[in-house]
């Protein structure tokens, strides 16, 4: 049965890539996309997932705008990464389907209890700040939610901070309020994705499956390459989103290893880091409820990016 997700984003380049990975899949059932503030404004992300799912052919699917700040911080935004428009680099279509109603925090809530326990994973891939509010605000999603997947953090490198992951920097509060709850959760951070490269093979190959969409996703990436050159040292781009959704497709895709990890909140260096105990034997599920993900089958993650290109058409 194809697993339902719910993609929490702020699209961003590479968030872009995790809806048409997870659009694509037939093992994926995107059972809704919600925003929240991030890489750009929350009114920018929102228009950019509508306009993804446009370019998809997947306008059935609602998309939701959350919040639009931190819970406590100032906001801070990626543009120096994802430019002002947060997709800069290809032509936007323009949206047919109007926003749908509601608040993202209450719509997660309302779908998770709406639905059979175990059936949801929530799959973050922006700032922690709509599902840290969705769960102060329904403490009992925690029971039902079948796992958390999130794109945040690090435990050996930072990118943000010297320690620290952007989505995790910029609302740390959020994100210790997610690591902390006891559901289970897999941190894929920048150890991992810094593996997930879009090298000019990788994006040859995406080319050549000769759709106007394969052409769209190139351009992100001509984008994307040119501003990890200019403002992380990066010869090609990681892509770092849809690590979430392949490890859902196929975990062989993501190896990941079990430990505790906890949010840095008080540090005035050290502020977001996600701190994950590697010492000892790694515990079992039973003892600890969150892993970090280490290892990407290269080849496979970037084969099924380009099928699911390929399959959108």
């Amino acid at each position: 049965m194809a697993k339902k997700i719910i993609l929490d984003c702020d699209p961003g380049h590479d968030d872009a890539v995790a809806i048409l990975l997870a659009v694509g899949n037939p093992n994926i059932d995107l059972v809704g996309v919600t925003t929240v503030g991030g890489n750009q404004s929350l009114d920018k992300v929102t228009y950019n997932a509508r306009a993804v799912l446009e370019k998809a052919h997947a306008t059935d699917i609602p998309v939701h705008a959350g919040c639009d700040r931190p819970i406590v911080r100032e906001q801070e935004v990626a543009a120096s990464i994802h430019g002002e428009s947060g997709l800069d680099g290809v032509e936007l279509p323009e949206p047919t389907r109007p926003l749908d109603e509601g608040h993202a925090v209450n719509w997660i809530i309302e779908t998770i209890m709406n639905n059979e326990p175990g059936t949801i994973t929530l799959v973050p891939t922006g700032p922690l700040t709509n599902i840290a509010m969705a769960v102060r605000l329904e403490p009992r999603i925690v029971e039902r939610v079948k796992e958390v997947v999130l794109m945040g953090g690090g435990y050996h490198v930072g990118n943000w901070s010297a320690v620290a992951e952007f989505n995790i920097k910029v609302d740390p509060e959020a994100a210790h309020i997610v690591f902390n709850e006891q559901w289970p959760v897999t941190m894929v951070g920048l150890d991992l994705t810094h593996q997930a490269l879009c090298t000019p093979a990788v994006q040859q190959r995406i080319e050549s499956v000769g759709t106007d969409l394969g052409m769209f996703v190139s351009g992100l990436m001509d984008f994307f390459r040119k501003t990890y050159q200019d403002n992380q040292d990066f010869i090609d781009p990681p892509v770092h989103d849809p690590c979430t959704v392949a490890y859902l497709i196929d975990p062989e895709v993501v190896q990941t290893r079990r430990c505790p990890v906890d949010v840095e909140i008080k540090g005035d260096l050290t502020l977001g880091m996600t701190v994950a105990d590697l010492r000892g034997p790694e515990p079992s599920a039973q003892d600890c409820h969150t892993q970090v993900a280490t290892k990407l089958d290269f080849d496979k993650f970037w084969d099924l990016v380009t099928e699911a290109i390929k399959t959108i058409g």
